[in-house]
């Protein structure tokens, strides 16, 4: 069987079509394959802009001798991480627990014919080094493994088919709803907080939006000005360094030092549309004009570079061009000197280190913010950076991955809904509005999500996140453009949730559906990890749909999860921040604010109130729309009034705006 990549959607898998590798998608024909001739599979899985995932196929896959071993010794599947990630969740955790060391991309698997993983790694090299044993070498070695030692490998897969149940949450012993984990995930964060440098822990730092969002929500739900500063700080280091992109916006995925200067240059999706409903809300609560500029890049980035015609949003630019990574994106002092004239160059300079010593591999500047601008030097700074773009989009640009993912759009829509709100940006609006469009109308079929469009190849249907990331997607949608038909789709949407991915004996929801693919395991995922958690974004969202719509089932449901991980989050809270802010909604319900009212007036009071961080609090103009649900209905006023509800219990109407935002 020869290479079958050619015809994949998948730009990672098209990257790899023509290796001589006889690469495989997973498929009902390679599994086949694999117990027709009794060969272990060899998995790879990796991702269109992974750095390491390039270089392994550079040295291994391209080349014809590893490929004719891999090709005698194994059947070669390769999966794209982005659109499988329930593959990805199974066999990343399997070789954890095989290894006992952390995973990554590119993840390289050996597993028996029946999809059972028995060794595993990350990045091989040709020949043996950094620690590791070249890929010919590992082959030869687990090809031997598997036709010699087949009763231990049988024992191991028990082993592991064992760990793999165990990791499955458990509610044990009915016990009452607590906020004691969010002061512990609070104290824990300040701990390991560099109080220098911003971020957790030491390099390489991620942004870990979640867990800055509740520092930044116990300062403003709470008067917390330690957890606000920690956030700020951090939220204000990441955006002068180089972890943002000074010249074209929007932030790469982690920074390899702690001072967030130099990035591992993808830039995804997903990160951007959490960064930038969280730089919206920090300029809100602090008014730091470094957060505007922040949210401004992201968007004016994700409208120019990542929007697709029909509206949806493409996934990932690429860490590599040319080769080489970061390339697209670094400079020389001379070239720059070149480009602008004596003014811009010397407010360029000392602004962005070009001044100082090269950054980057020792011979190359990435462009960060060394000095703050002195007063009168914007115009200069505007006319360099427009040059400096100018130049840069002449260059080899890196690769797109121009799959259109729901659960990363649905991040990125809710992240621009945000930040139009709190900026009043209509421009950023519409274009969160059309991406939603694009999903209804082309990835929502009847009553079935899919995870991404695969013209000419079977469906995939969608994950746990993609429908707990557009259900929250709508609800903030709400805030900003209340339609009936959006409550009508997000009712549809939880209703689906629920029937397709609830546990109706445990409680929690599993990432795959109930009709989907039998695999070796079916995770039911609790933590953050890149992106939120989707049983802790769904435990949220479900529970604000219950609040707005008078729906006790959305509601018990949310209840019926935090109770199965209440466990969980109350001995190790570290990596749940967001089943945390659920569970603080759980205990103390959001608060609504529904307006109603002449239209002009209306539409200053909700300005007025999106500029203002209000945590837990939702705001809805819901008009007099047919078929809202009676907890949104209001009688028509001559003039605006608010309606503040928390619970069960409701205020009486406000009519003076400054009393609604007095605290």
């Amino acid at each position: 069987m020869a290479n079958r990549l050619a015809a994949e959607t998948s730009p990672y898998l098209r990257q790899h079509a023509d290796n001589p590798v006889h690469w495989q998608p997973w498929d009902a024909a390679a599994l086949a394959q694999a117990r027709a001739e009794d060969k272990p599979i060899l998995l790879s899985i990796g991702y269109s802009a992974c750095h390491w995932c390039h270089v392994m196929a550079h040295e291994c896959f391209e080349d014809p001798e590893v490929a004719a071993l891999m090709n005698r010794l194994f059947i070669n599947i390769k999966v794209d991480r982005e659109e499988r990630p329930d593959l990805d969740q199974i066999y990343q955790l399997a070789q954890q627990i095989l290894t006992g060391q952390s995973g990554g991309w590119p993840l390289t698997m050996f597993l028996t014919p029946e999809g059972q993983p028995f060794y595993g790694g990350t990045y091989f090299p040709k020949q043996r080094r950094y620690g590791r044993p070249g890929l010919p070498e590992l082959c030869e070695n687990i090809a031997a493994t598997y036709r010699q030692r087949d009763p231990e490998i049988r024992q191991q897969n028990a082993a592991l088919r064992e760990a793999l149940e165990n990791t499955l949450p458990s509610a044990g012993a009915v016990a009452n709803l607590v906020d004691v984990p969010i002061a512990w995930l609070r104290n824990h964060l300040l701990n390991i907080h560099d109080s220098r440098d911003g971020g957790f822990g030491g390099a390489p730092k991620f942004p870990h939006a979640p867990d800055l969002a509740l520092l930044l929500d116990r300062h403003v739900a709470h008067g917390d000005g330690e957890a606000g500063a920690a956030a700020l700080l951090t939220l204000g280091r990441m955006a002068r360094g180089g972890l943002y992109d000074q010249l074209g916006g929007g932030f790469f995925r982690y920074s390899v030092d702690e001072r967030w200067e130099i990035p591992h240059f993808e830039k995804m999706l997903y990160d951007n549309g959490l960064l930038l409903g969280l730089y919206a809300d920090a300029w809100a609560a602090s008014g730091d004009p470094l957060f505007a500029r922040a949210a401004e890049g992201i968007a004016r980035w994700v409208m120019t570079e990542m929007q697709s015609p029909d509206g949806g949003y493409y996934a990932a630019l690429d860490a590599d061009s040319e080769g080489e990574e970061g390339k697209f994106y670094v400079w020389q002092r001379e070239e720059v000197r070149a480009l602008l004239d004596d003014g811009q160059w010397r407010v360029a300079a000392a602004h962005w280190g070009l001044d100082q010593p090269p950054n980057f591999e020792n011979r190359h500047w990435h462009l960060k913010v060394a000095e703050p601008l002195a007063p009168g030097e914007e115009e200069a700074l505007a006319a360099a950076t427009r040059i400096l773009l100018t130049a840069r989009g002449e260059r080899v640009p890196p690769g797109l991955d121009d799959k259109i993912l729901t659960g990363w759009n649905a991040l990125m829509i809710r992240g621009l809904v945000r930040a139009a709100r709190v900026f009043d940006r209509s421009d950023w609006l519409a274009s969160a509005r059309r991406a939603l469009e694009f999903i209804r109308q082309r990835l929502w079929q009847g009553d079935h999500l899919l995870a991404t469009l695969r013209p000419g190849l079977p469906p995939l249907g969608a994950y746990l996140d993609d429908h707990a990331f557009l259900l929250e997607a709508l609800l903030e949608m709400f805030q900003a453009d209340f339609r009936s038909d959006d409550l009508d789709f997000a009712r549809q949407l939880a209703d689906a949730l629920l029937e397709r991915f609830e546990d109706r004996e445990a409680g929690g929801l599993f990432f795959t559906a109930h009709d989907h693919e039998t695999l070796i395991h079916r995770p039911k995922p609790g933590h953050d990890n890149a992106t939120p958690s989707g049983n802790g974004v769904a435990a949220r969202a479900l529970q604000r749909l219950g609040h707005l719509c008078g729906e006790d089932r959305y509601l018990e449901s949310a209840r019926r999860i935090l109770h199965l991980y209440q466990p969980q989050f109350a001995q190790q809270p570290a990596g749940m921040a967001t089943f945390l802010d659920a569970l603080e909604e759980a205990l103390t319900p959001p608060r609504i604010i529904i307006l109603g009212g002449p239209e002009a007036e209306l539409r200053q009071w909700q300005r007025r109130l999106a500029a203002m961080f209000q945590a837990h609090t939702l705001i809805l103009a819901p008009g007099t729309q047919p078929g809202l649900p009676e907890a949104l209905q209001r009688p028509v006023t001559p003039r605006v009034n608010a309606w503040v509800c928390q619970g069960v219990s409701c205020l009486a109407p406000i009519a003076d705006l400054a009393e609604l935002i007095t605290p």
